[in-house]
């Protein structure tokens, strides 16, 4: 059995340890508390935490490039949306130089993309994604399949260990334009491999659209063996709460491909002003209105750390976050069942559990300083973040949950008046 003082050995030979001061904590002046009722943050995989570089980065430019420099700032500005993407796409998502661009929503992206790509395979007349798919994610892929009249199949998927290629190449024919998958499920964890999926796919001469929102920052990505992609920036990449997203279409595809949302930022001659809207040359058509300069700076800050830590040591210590973790709920909460992949080369960097009262047990949680998150229909989700979380933090947790568990106080929680799951 796990013991403490194991643990925190884990955190002494940590080649990461350092990062973790890059990023506030809770205490006053955003220090880190490591007393024994400190908060213990475990959902970096839906928000991650502020860099303390990021205050100083926006009033950089605030003060100076939009203080001082008013519209004479547009010079830099108009390309920081290809600047931060090539920052993610070399030191985050293994693509080459202007296959990223930072901007728009991740659900806009996805939408943009996924019209692109059913126009670019004309004659095809069905969309694939998971059952088990985000829902924004089957919602767009129902509304395009609406628009342009084409069929859906939504392949099953298990709760807990995600999406079999099997089933998935089941469902491919000649009739497929578009795939629409997550590459890290957003409930259970379960991992699935890019390149695998995307050749099977292109067999048929269907592309694959990836959603890397919950795998970016936090698994390794090699968008080389990709076709299109998109993901956010405020989880595992620590942009902040909004933060714009980005989208990945590689080289040999952006001229054949053309969005739908014909936007000034994507036309050629774009201060030409011209009567008729033409698309830019490469992934710049791809772009639609004026930048969100200030929150792309704070994108900035987030993605360089993580490149700066190198996206395999990121990953390395991802999976040995959630080993630990699932070593600890094994022995000592056997309560609760694990619903995630247990092999950690087929998981992402967050652990799922099952609970009939998972509902209340996490809000039992967070009345003792734990911060998972709830998934329906019973799932408790645990998103170590590996820049800032520690295995002793996941130790505590862990106790804490055992903790609620024995004393039942989960089942007197005021929760269970106010939601039923």
């Amino acid at each position: 059995m796990l013991t403490r003082p194991q643990v925190q050995q884990l955190d002494a030979d940590d080649p990461l340890a350092g990062f973790r001061d890059r990023f506030t904590g809770d205490g006053a002046g955003g220090a880190w508390d490591d007393g024994p009722q400190r908060r213990i943050y475990l959902d970096g995989n839906s928000l991650g935490r502020l860099p303390r570089a990021t205050p100083a980065a926006l009033a950089r430019v605030v003060e100076q490039e939009w203080g001082r420099g008013l519209v004479g700032s547009w010079s830099q500005w108009v390309s920081q949306a290809g600047r931060v993407g090539d920052l993610l796409a070399a030191g985050v998502l293994g693509a080459r130089p202007g296959e990223v661009l930072v901007g728009d929503s991740t659900s806009v992206n996805l939408y943009k993309l996924l019209r692109a790509g059913v126009d670019a395979r004309p004659g095809r007349d069905v969309l694939v994604t998971c059952a088990d798919e985000f829902p924004t994610d089957r919602y767009l892929v129902a509304g395009v399949a609406r628009e342009r009249g084409l069929q859906v199949r939504e392949v099953e998927a298990d709760i807990d260990t995600g999406l079999d290629p099997a089933v998935l190449a089941a469902a491919l024919d000649e009739r497929v334009a578009v795939v629409v998958l997550s590459l890290v499920a957003y409930r259970s964890g379960a991992l699935l491999d890019l390149a695998a999926v995307t050749a099977a796919a292109r067999e048929h001469g269907a592309l694959v659209l990836w959603d890397l929102s919950h795998a970016v920052g936090s698994v390794e990505v090699d968008l080389s063996a990709a076709d299109l992609a998109v993901g956010c920036t405020y989880k595992h990449l620590n942009g902040g709460p909004g933060a714009p997203a980005f989208l990945y279409v590689r080289r040999e595809l952006q001229e054949s491909l053309r969005q739908p949302l014909q936007g000034w930022f994507g036309q050629r001659d774009q201060f030409d002003m011209g009567p008729e809207y033409v698309p830019a040359d490469g992934l710049d058509r791809f772009a639609v209105g004026t930048p969100p300069v200030l929150a792309t700076a704070a994108v900035e800050v987030g993605a360089g750390i993580t490149a700066e830590a190198g996206i395999g040591a990121v990953a390395a210590k991802g999976r040995a976050l959630t080993e630990v973790l699932v070593q600890l709920l094994d022995e000592r909460v056997p309560q609760v069942r694990l619903a995630s992949p247990r092999d950690p080369h087929r998981r992402g960097a967050h652990v799922v559990v099952e609970h009939p009262q998972a509902w209340q047990l996490t809000q039992a949680l967070v009345d003792r300083g734990v911060v998972p998150d709830f998934r329906t229909p019973d799932r408790v989700r645990f998103g170590p973040a590996p820049l800032y979380t520690r295995f002793v933090d996941l130790w505590d947790a862990v106790d804490r949950l055992a903790d609620v568990l024995a004393t039942g106080a989960h089942l007197h929680h005021p929760a269970t008046r106010s939601r039923v799951t």
